[in-house]
């Protein structure tokens, strides 16, 4: 039986990435080469976790968006070649290397939008009692086994938004037991990630951040009504993105244009989720249809 694990000796979870409990099943998983799976919005710091735990860790770390596999055999086994000195040359994929070298931490993301063929080449891998991956369609083709330490994440995007996300194969389901639900950042988390980001804003910049949170806060809030009228809200990647603009001196409405309007459709005008949305911005910067010149950060410099 191993040693029950000493989460003293590894370090913390990083400050309002992952909650301790939830950090403490990441380091589980990666030191016992447990497969996990993270499910939840965009930019609810999903990937970033498994970084972390990884540098936190000093494991390798390798990425593979399964959702934007096209070819899943070419992605996760590797393509054939002729050459006319040497005839037919296999090309081992990047996948095939991540999961032969030891104490690789291989991240699965987006596997809730893979396809049914990456699936079927993943479930021997992923599989607990087996881990091992068929080169060849053929049951006596040749196998590779995965490399001792390997350890699996996955993540899974939920929400109406995400139209490519499929319903889960439940063998595929059952190889994660332990699923971490993460969540968004709050109005006051957001605040206090932008005080670690942006040490040095000056006071006006901070009271926009604090009004972008406000908002982020209550597309959130509608966004999870029973009657919601909008299907998406603002992703904690998206909102670092717009303390970032106003770093560079773009006014809130510059950035509402650019970065919040656009993610909400604009089907049927007056009934439009976009419609909603510029409703209740206005309650926060005025005239949402008034649109200005980009405020050029540069043009007070000499």
């Amino acid at each position: 039986m191993s040693e029950i694990i000493d989460f003293s000796l590894y370090p913390p979870p990083p400050e309002l990435i992952i909650p301790l409990l939830k950090w403490k099943y990441l380091v589980r998983a990666v030191l016992r080469s447990k497969n996990v799976m993270m499910i939840g919005a965009s930019g609810t710091a999903k990937t970033m976790a498994a970084r972390c735990v990884s540098e936190a860790l000093k494991r390798p770390f390798e990425k593979f968006n399964i959702g934007s596999t096209d070819d899943a055999r070419a992605t996760l086994i590797g393509n054939t070649t002729y050459k006319k000195e040497l005839g037919t040359v296999f090309h081992k994929s990047t996948f095939v290397n991540a999961i032969t070298t030891p104490n690789t931490i291989v991240l699965l993301d987006e596997l809730t939008r893979g396809s049914h063929s990456a699936w079927n080449i993943l479930m021997t891998v992923i599989d607990p009692t087996q881990r091992y991956l068929r080169l060849d369609e053929n049951e006596c083709g040749e196998t590779i086994n995965v490399a001792n330490g390997v350890c699996f994440i996955a993540t899974s995007n939920v929400g109406n938004e995400y139209t490519a996300t499929k319903v889960l194969d439940k063998a595929l389901s059952r190889r994660f037991p332990i699923k971490l639900e993460m969540e968004s950042l709050d109005r006051q988390d957001l605040l206090k990630l932008s005080d670690i980001l942006f040490p040095n804003r000056t006071i006006d910049q901070f009271k926009m951040m604090e009004t972008l949170s406000n908002i982020y806060e209550d597309l959130i809030l509608n966004c999870k009504m029973e009657d919601a009228k909008i299907s998406i809200f603002i992703s904690v990647a998206s909102m670092v993105e717009m303390f970032e603009l106003i770093i560079d001196g773009f006014t809130i409405q510059e950035i509402a244009e650019a970065a919040i309007f656009p993610e909400f459709p604009d089907d049927g005008v007056a009934d439009s989720e976009r419609t909603f949305c510029k409703a209740i911005l206005q309650k926060y910067i005025g005239n949402t249809n008034v649109s200005s010149p980009v405020n050029d950060p540069l043009k007070n410099r000499k």
